[in-house]
């Protein structure tokens, strides 16, 4: 008996589009905040995906007002660090767009020997300024359980179609 493909993850806004460049540019997803931490990801996707630790010339990850969960924007004079995800599949790829913020726009950020990846960054970094940097490790000392908690129960009511 033939299987019947399940349906694809709902996005936010299923007419966004923000996901049309990286699929006409496929390219490793920079991940530098709440991603960074395995357990979240389980949450979200169910596994761990494929690593690479990098930094990136030009950006910096800077904490947010009122959210646990840092932005990405545009520094000449910083470097952010975080990891590239090579190996996501379209659904992982549909499931994370779903789960970013409005206030992230998906962005071609440079790497080294003139390489890239897509990157959620600040949609409007002006309304960040003066960026403060964000940490991971009181993210992880501070918010971690809880984070993975509202993770679990987004990633339930985003498979009922919510």
């Amino acid at each position: 008996m033939p299987s019947t493909p399940s349906p694809a993850p709902r996005t936010n806004s299923p007419n966004s589009g923000r996901l049309d460049p990286a699929s006409a540019d496929p390219a490793p997803l920079f991940v530098y905040g709440s991603l960074l931490f395995p357990d979240v990801l389980r949450a979200l996707i169910d596994r761990d995906p494929h690593r690479v630790p990098v930094t990136v010339t030009g950006w910096q990850v800077i904490a947010l007002p009122e959210r646990i969960y840092p932005g990405l924007i545009r520094e000449q004079a910083a470097t952010a660090t975080g990891h590239l995800f090579d190996d996501l599949t379209e659904a992982e790829w549909n499931t994370l767009d779903a789960f970013e913020a409005d206030i992230y726009t998906l962005s071609r950020i440079g790497l080294d020997h003139d390489r890239h990846a897509w990157a959620y960054a600040c949609a409007e970094p002006a309304k960040f300024l003066p960026a403060q940097p964000w940490s991971p490790d009181e993210f992880a000392r501070d918010h971690l359980p809880s984070y993975v908690e509202r993770c679990t129960a987004w990633r339930r009511r985003h498979e009922q179609g919510r």
